[in-house]
């Protein structure tokens, strides 16, 4: 049976389904299973399954809890027709790169490749647990992870959605996407600041024991949505293993050659199932790591030092705009060996001091991952570049990642098959999207622009997104950081 523990205390060992409910330790830790699966099928496999049969055939070696018609019952909920292709996350190759498109769900971005399955995870949990009390899904988002949480969770019974982001931090798109969310159990509030005082703000509310006992009270319980949560971090798992029999399948690699991914990442949950894919076997050489201007990740692996006293910048690539990486502490936790003392000391390093460094023995495990950063000029000059060259339109996000690959191609020279994780359609980032294929667009609002891509493109515009502009707006809390514990108390009275 799977078994799980904090990363600052392993005297805590509980089930993937107390822990998917939990969301977060009581001490602030992040759940991590106490030890990492091997995969149990051949690579060979990878080219014949379809997405729901490699989920289940993954997912199952970390929620061995789950009974086998429970587990393929959620995947069978999760990825299916809300999914614009059947293959869900089809691998698009151009001259120069492999672009594993996750954007393919209800609301354009990687979020839905998780975001769809935990409620399925979280409802079955609370059946196992026998929990009778209401779950509050507490979540603070840099963008994408708020509207694919409200899409996953709307209406589900049993439970409510609160979502908090940045009210001046993200796209036009990706704001409306959250405002106009219907679903009599869901709250979006916009917050009067950055992602990380949404993201610590939660994190002290899930902290707060005082506030827990009286939501207790009252018939509530929280859990989180976010990358945090264990039951989100697993099935991006999965993409990695069919992105590797997709290139194998087309003959971009040979079964058992390596495959490296580049990421671009703000809180390391999306190459965090990277490394865990390649721990339980698959062949990934170089994990890449792209961000953009806030590049205290860059700095983090070339020096090991992770320091977050540094200006934010907000930037073209929103969902990025990150100082205070989340999943990183799960990735501490297996540098340095499982010692959640030290684990610990770095948290409270980062949270009292700003900074942490790392040992140098973990700083020599750390050499699987290369790490750049590209500005907002260079990730607009590559939306044009490729486009025009390749005819491939991406968002900013892939943008930065594309741009870090580059870097990363021509100073090494390294020629293995590479898989670029695209993260967000074009769509959702009109504004910035279109502008760097012309300045002609400089003009014209987000919403206008939704049209101009679907002419440029000559193809149909999402359904999750068309008419966007005209739906009601539901949602327009607006609150201080210091007011978010009150925001919720009043919401659920």
């Amino acid at each position: 049976m799977s078994c799980y523990q904090s990363t600052r205390n392993q005297t805590i060992n509980i089930t993937e389904t107390e822990a998917i409910l939990q969301g977060i330790s009581k001490e602030g830790g992040l759940f991590v299973p106490k030890e990492l699966p091997k995969m149990d099928f051949e690579l060979n496999a990878l080219l014949d399954f379809n997405y729901q049969t490699l989920a289940y055939r993954v997912i199952r070696l970390f929620f061995d809890n789950l009974k086998e018609e429970d587990l393929k019952g959620c995947i069978a909920h999760a990825y299916d027709e809300k999914f614009d292709t059947p293959m869900i996350a089809p691998v698009k190759t151009t001259q120069t790169a492999h672009f594993l498109e996750l954007f393919h769900g209800p609301t354009l971005a990687f979020k839905d490749m998780a975001l769809s399955i935990l409620p399925y995870l979280m409802t079955t949990s609370k059946r196992y647990e026998q929990e009778d009390k209401e779950i509050i899904i507490l979540t603070a988002t840099s963008g994408d992870t708020g509207k694919a949480a409200l899409e996953g969770f709307a209406d589900v019974p049993g439970t409510k959605i609160i979502v908090f982001f940045p009210e001046e931090g993200v796209s036009d798109v990706q704001k409306r996407q959250m405002t106009t969310q219907k679903g009599e159990n869901t709250l979006v509030v916009g917050i009067k600041g950055n992602f990380d005082d949404a993201q610590t703000g939660v994190k002290q509310i899930f902290a707060d024991q005082a506030f827990e006992a009286e939501l207790a009270a009252q018939g509530f319980v929280f859990s989180s949505a976010n990358s945090i949560n264990i039951g989100r971090l697993v099935p991006q798992v999965v993409y990695y293993f069919y992105a590797y029999g997709r290139l194998a399948q087309e003959g971009s690699l040979q079964v058992g050659e390596p495959m490296n991914v580049v990421v671009p990442t703000g809180n390391f949950g999306n190459i965090l199932a990277a490394y865990y894919a390649k721990c339980m076997g698959l062949p990934i050489g170089k994990f890449i790591c792209a961000s953009n201007k806030n590049n205290v990740l860059t700095d983090f692996f070339e020096k090991g030092i992770y320091d977050r006293r540094r200006d934010f910048f907000v930037t073209n690539s929103p969902s990025m705009d990150i100082l205070i990486s989340s999943n990183l502490e799960r990735f501490l936790y297996y540098m340095c060996e499982g010692d959640t003392t030290l684990v610990t000391e770095f948290m409270e390093d980062l949270r009292t001091k700003g900074y942490y460094k790392v040992t140098e023995k973990m700083q020599e495990k750390m050499q699987l991952f290369e790490a750049g950063f590209a500005d907002d000029e260079t990730t607009l000059a590559m939306i044009k570049k490729v486009y025009e060259e390749e005819n491939y339109l991406m968002d900013t996000h892939t943008a930065v990642a594309y741009a870090v690959y580059d870097s990363y191609k021509t100073r090494t020279k390294d020629l293995t098959p590479t898989v670029i994780a695209s993260t967000a359609s074009p769509y959702k980032f009109t504004g910035s999207v279109m502008c760097a294929l012309d300045k002609k667009y400089e003009t014209q609002n987000d919403f206008v622009l939704l049209k101009e891509m679907e002419k440029l493109l000559n193809n149909q515009m999402p359904e999750g997104i068309r008419g966007i502009e005209t739906l009601p707006i539901r949602h327009q809390c607006v609150c201080e950081v210091t007011r978010m514990k009150e925001t919720i108390a009043d919401f659920l009275k």
